[in-house]
């Protein structure tokens, strides 16, 4: 456990992470000082906490002198580490981690730690439920939205705590080392910041980089380079599939989901496959990760079979919104990358009423070709990526440039008819009209419930 009482740590980015390691920091005795480039008044929500506790905030920039006078630095998911301050410190040899490797330093008992491309969210909060419902001590947080210091103080050593980590969180990690492992999926994302698909799913292999021959990892056997991972790893590799067996781990079998230790031992019924509340196959994979982990963890087959019969959809994840005259609503605000959408469009079989747009990854929405002339009626285009999407779907599908989330809940739902689905799957990030994803999912929800209203006031 590093030694924090009189060390000067700079944290870089005021995120709810960074706020949650600062304060963390002080409480164990460091010198602290926050930088940000926001300004003052865009971070006055949080300014008068940090300055109670006795923490320097450096506002509308980063000074290269503050950055160099620090014996660490701290810097949140959200903050490149090419940014050029942090660049210099690093050369100069100044250790520079994470939320999740601090917190990782600190934290108590065992962890389960899961990344991918899509599916994150809904396998850690499963998870988390599954353990519970097995009656072991559990915490849940990560890039889920609780950052993983504020999970500290309440970890003991009988808890597990179960972390939804991403790229931007992995790359900065040293020492983190999860009991279990698990990587969803590896697919196209996060280029605009990582540069590389390669870069990307290197990142997400670092969940394993510090494990050893007595911990876990759970791979997808049907995701091409989440699979190449496990020559990379020198942990115990276990598996899960939709679509084969595997010597050791979960797949379908003959309408039930199974599993298997290892590769001399029986088989295992957990639950029927038609018990899986979720909708989308996609959904389907999430539970087998979740079995699989669950299975490490020591939690028993009917534990596991309760929580997921019990588990509903996550906010903002394939989540239903509401019907109206035969017109269904689906939030999938999540949906911030081609495959996550490719993924919600799969889960329905025609009459989609798409709502596409948002900030750009750099990502290719040609991929999403075949799907929509499968599926889909119509395409609503919203955001800075609007135009990108409309020449890249442009003679494919039926578009209507809507510019705001407003104008396309309008478009969609005038034009869908009994049967069909209005679906909010982006695929792009929320960043250039909302805070994250979760505020244009709210924003979205409401928008039905108005649209509701209205149109119950102009049929009266």
């Amino acid at each position: 456990m590093m030694e924090l009482k009189g060390k000067k740590v700079l944290v870089v980015g005021l995120g709810k992470s960074g706020l949650a390691a600062a304060l963390f920091l002080r409480r164990r005795g460091a010198q602290v000082t926050v930088s940000d480039v926001r300004s003052a008044e865009a971070l006055a929500k949080d300014i008068p906490a940090l300055l109670e506790a006795g923490i320097m905030v450096e506002a509308g920039g980063h000074g290269l002198l503050t950055f160099r006078r620090q014996d660490l630095i701290v810097v949140s998911p959200g903050v490149p580490l090419e940014t050029p301050e942090l660049a210099q410190v690093k050369s100069f040899g100044l250790p520079v981690i994470g939320e999740l490797e601090l917190a990782g330093r600190f934290l108590k008992g065992k962890t389960v730690a899961i990344t991918g491309s899509n599916g994150k969210t809904t396998t850690t909060t499963l998870l988390g439920e599954i353990l519970k419902e097995a009656g072991f001590r559990t915490l849940v947080g990560g890039n889920i939205g609780v950052p993983v210091v504020s999970l500290i103080d309440d970890s003991t050593d009988e808890t597990w705590s179960v972390l939804e980590v991403s790229s931007f969180q992995l790359e900065t990690t040293v020492e983190f080392r999860p009991n279990i492992a698990v990587i969803l999926n590896i697919t196209s994302d996060h280029l605009d910041r990582h540069g590389t698909f390669e870069n990307y799913a290197l990142a997400k292999e670092r969940i394993f980089a510090a494990q050893n021959a007595q911990d876990y990892v759970v791979l997808n056997a049907d995701n091409v380079r989440s699979a190449a991972a496990a020559a990379r790893s020198i942990a115990r590799i276990h598996w899960f599939s939709v679509e084969h067996s595997v010597l050791q781990g979960a797949w379908l079998k003959q309408g039930y989901v199974v599993y298997r230790p290892s590769k001399d031992a029986p088989t295992e019924n957990i639950m029927p496959l038609g018990g899986i509340p979720l909708k989308g196959a996609h959904n389907v994979e999430n539970v087998l990760a979740a079995v699989a982990a669950a299975r490490l963890a020591g939690a028993p087959a009917d534990a596991i079979q309760r929580a997921i019969e019990n588990f509903r959809a996550v906010e903002h994840r394939l989540e239903y919104v509401a019907t109206f005259n035969g017109v269904e609503f689906y939030n999938d605000s999540k949906a911030t990358n081609v495959d996550a959408t490719a993924k919600a469009i799969a889960a329905f079989p025609s009459g989609i009423h798409l709502i596409l747009g948002g900030k750009d990854k750099n990502s290719d929405y040609t991929q999403l070709a075949q799907l929509l002339r499968e599926r889909v009626s119509a395409v609503y285009t919203i955001g800075s990526a609007a135009s990108k999407i409309e020449s890249h779907l442009r003679g494919i599908i039926s578009i209507h440039s809507c510019e705001t989330l407003e104008k396309a809940v309008h478009a969609a739902a005038s034009a869908a008819r009994p049967g069909d689905v209005v679906l909010l799957a982006p695929a792009c990030s929320s960043f250039d009209q909302f805070e994250n994803y979760e505020h244009r999912g709210r924003v979205f929800k409401e928008l039905v419930g108005q649209w509701q209203g209205w149109k119950v006031w102009q049929d009266a």
